[in-house]
């Protein structure tokens, strides 16, 4: 019976311990503001937290002025809901899973003001040498925006309402040779010192130069979200 005692008294303890821990993963996992405003040039960064890396962000009114950029962390999906978008020139909205992987997004946006917006989820570029992960794929972007307000277009980039998603995979610009003189003379380095072994290589592995996958991307009007 004490045995007992103590061990739902322990249970207690571990809840109590794990169960905000989840709490906060959920809240993390859903978010929604009245208003976001990004000034010139400023970034606003969001790190998602929940365990499987996906975030929902819901804004009644965004303002980004130019060059502004709104960042997810960490985040391999994103839904993104905007009612009332107001867009200066060179706006940016990014996101990967710092794993070299682009965020896959669904983005929603009433756009009441648009010169240019680019939606950034390429897959960066392994670094062989270096503490580094494979060449990432690009996200999948799915861009929805209110056919009631402004509709995107994609084809002038230097005129009004230009939309441009950019999810390419990453390790198209690698250059093997380069790569390959890094890591031998690291290896050389471990031989010196009497360690000839890829140990004295970060993380004691070469990736392969081969490209991730792109991402695929759809823009379509919705009639409301």
């Amino acid at each position: 019976m004490v045995r007992l005692k103590k061990f739902l008294q322990y249970l207690l303890l571990l809840l109590s311990v794990v169960m905000p821990s989840f709490l906060h993963a959920q809240v993390d996992s859903i978010r929604h503001l009245d208003k976001l405003e990004i000034g010139r040039k400023k970034t606003e960064h969001i790190q998602v937290r929940n365990r499987d890396s996906s975030f929902t962000l819901s804004i009644d009114t965004l303002i980004m002025k130019d060059r502004a950029t709104l960042s997810f962390l960490s985040a391999k999906k994103v839904t993104l809901k905007v009612k009332h978008a107001f867009i200066e020139g060179k706006a940016y909205i990014t996101g990967t899973d710092n794993k070299n992987n682009g965020s896959h997004m669904d983005i929603y946006m009433g756009l009441d003001k648009l010169k240019s917006l680019y939606v950034l989820t390429a897959g960066r570029d392994a670094n062989n040498g270096f503490k580094t992960f494979p060449n990432g794929n690009g996200g999948n972007v799915n861009f929805y925006y209110l056919q009631s307000a402004i509709e995107p277009q994609t084809d002038d980039e230097k005129a009004d309402n230009y939309l441009r998603v950019d999810n390419r995979a990453g390790g198209y610009k690698v250059v093997p040779q380069r790569d390959l003189a890094i890591v031998y003379s690291q290896i050389a380095a471990g031989i010196r010192v009497g360690n000839g072994r890829l140990g004295s290589t970060p993380q004691g592995q070469i990736y392969s130069g081969s490209p991730g996958r792109d991402g695929k991307t759809e823009i379509k009007a919705s009639s409301g979200f």
